[in-house]
């Protein structure tokens, strides 16, 4: 009788050991698999894109923004190759250092890749209502992809002493991440990223990871490009990749190679819970990332339709949703004559066989606006679909003329948006995938997907109509130079004038630093 009472009371033990074990085990593949929230985009594209309202605005009327060669750069191609086309950052040579805290030469040595990171970093603070300043000794970690090089060939030969000083780091791109960290005073992990097309995505891939392991309270992710020479573009030129009219034909048969064009931007990441309880804005919710690659296919730059459907599956599984409750899936697409006919049948072969006739998934490319920006293909592709949710509708796929035919579309059951689409919230969540290719043969998937409803009126979706003001309200406004205070005027009177006055005061006092001016 003894034993028995023994055994029982150790059963029970046992027991009771168990639940705990298997609670701590559900607690730590939840945290594992949180959400992480998007609280902030800081962003600069082809024509004259500077916030993700500037690229809603060009998307939704159907606008493609490639131009001829920038002429700022010493290239002497603009005029001699009119026929070279693609999506220019033309301003990139503009930069404030004084703000920064940069003296003038090394400002000059700093390649624009860096400096674009540390506007756009900033700025997807001030958007998500947080002080920059604030961030300052907190666990923000950093991670920028960053593909190109060459900068210093730009530079006066040889550089005069006090640029040649800061060459170096300037012109390398490891310490593209850790310039943000230093100049803003943060201590998480900062890293910087080249897998080229992939980069900025693989970037948000590791933010995603960091934060879910809780090695970071905050991350910034993205990237940057900016061709400083046009090696690439006469490279793709004489290969036979570049777009005869420099316009990526996504998912088309006519698309006859990749229109290369530029960009940068930032994203600022949270896990969702804590976004919650800072009451941060929630834009966008990323619920499931994946990286792979090719492996050993016909050639390098060859793509694999298998190890595409792979990483797909991956991101989906990471996600724990089904293929078929995606809406939306913002393909690569750059107009490979080939490359997008394997690339839609990945997507048909995933997303398609989870759909129907009747609601078949949609396919499309912000590339056919701006064309292929590289290292941030990804990131341009996460803010159009951001505001889509906003807005509730996705916009029209250009210079389609009919779809590829080295995808078979017969199925039905993914469509091409070669006209908008509406995309109203209802009863069923709104997801939508990214998909992210290189000629390396890096892969990378994510799945995106509508605020959670709780958030209310700070998920970033459709906003309500401005308040009437019953009296004045102030709008506090500082800069470090007199100049930087009336562009900064300038500017907020440009993006406030259909916007509740009490919104934008708030979010003038709480999300930016105060300056002298």
């Amino acid at each position: 009788m003894a034993d028995e009472e023994k055994f029982s009371k150790y059963l029970r033990k046992a027991t009771a050991e168990l639940r705990q074990t298997r609670g701590r085990l559900a607690a730590e593949e939840a945290r594992n698999r949180e959400p992480v929230a998007i609280i902030g985009i800081g962003c600069r594209f082809p024509g004259g894109v500077r916030s993700p309202e500037d690229l809603w605005r060009l998307v939704d009327r159907g606008a493609d923004v490639t131009t001829e060669l920038p002429r700022n750069r010493g290239w002497n191609l603009a005029g001699a190759r009119p026929d070279l086309r693609g999506g220019f950052l033309h301003d990139a040579d503009r930069f404030d250092a004084e703000f920064f805290g940069m003296d003038e030469a090394e400002a000059l040595a700093t390649d624009p890749q860096q400096r674009l990171l540390l506007e756009t970093s900033w700025e997807a603070f001030e958007r998500a209502g947080i002080d920059p300043a604030s961030a300052r000794e907190t666990r923000t970690a950093v991670y920028a992809g960053l593909q190109f090089g060459g900068y210093p060939l730009l530079l006066r030969e040889p550089p005069g002493p006090g640029v040649q000083d800061h060459v170096g780091f300037g012109n390398s791109g490891g310490a593209g991440a850790g310039r943000i960290a230093y100049l803003m005073g943060l201590v998480g992990a900062a890293v910087s990223v080249d897998t080229q097309c992939t980069s900025s995505l693989v970037a948000i891939h590791l933010a995603c990871k960091a934060l879910r392991a809780h090695e970071c309270t905050l991350a910034l992710a993205g990237g940057a490009a900016v061709m400083s020479i046009p090696t690439l573009l006469m490279e793709f030129r004489r290969t036979g990749r570049l777009s005869s009219d420099g316009r990526s034909k996504s998912f088309a048969a006519a698309a006859d190679g990749a229109s290369l064009a530029e960009g940068a931007g930032m994203l600022l990441l949270e896990r969702l819970s804590d976004a919650r309880r800072n009451r941060h804005p929630v834009l966008a919710v990323i619920r499931g990332t994946a990286l792979n690659q090719d492996g050993a296919t016909n050639g390098m730059s060859a793509p694999r339709g298998t190890a595409q459907q792979r990483v797909m599956r991956q991101a989906l599984a990471d996600a724990r949703v089904p293929a078929s409750s995606v809406d939306v899936v913002e393909g690569h697409g750059v107009g490979a004559t080939l490359g997008d006919g394997v690339e839609a049948t990945s997507v048909l072969t995933v997303y398609g066989s989870e759909h129907s006739r009747e609601q078949p998934v949609l396919l499309g490319s912000v590339k056919s606006n701006i064309g292929h920006t590289q290292t941030v293909g990804a990131l341009a592709g996460i803010t159009k679909l951001v505001m889509a949710l906003r807005h509730e509708r996705v916009p029209a796929t250009l210079h389609v003329d009919a779809p590829t035919p080295h995808a078979d579309w017969s199925s039905g059951t993914v469509e091409l948006l070669t006209e908008a689409r509406s995309w109203p919230a209802g009863e069923r969540v709104r997801r939508a995938a990214v998909s992210c290719l290189t000629l390396s043969g890096t892969n990378a998937h994510l799945i995106l997907e509508e605020p959670p409803a709780e958030d209310g009126d700070q998920t970033g979706g459709t906003q309500p109509g401005p308040r009437p003001s019953t009296g004045a309200v102030a709008w506090p406004l500082s800069a470090k130079s007199v100049a930087a205070l009336r562009e900064q005027a300038r500017r907020v009177c440009e993006v406030a004038a259909d916007a509740d006055p009490l919104e934008v005061s708030a979010a003038l006092v709480r999300g930016r630093s105060s300056f002298r001016q």
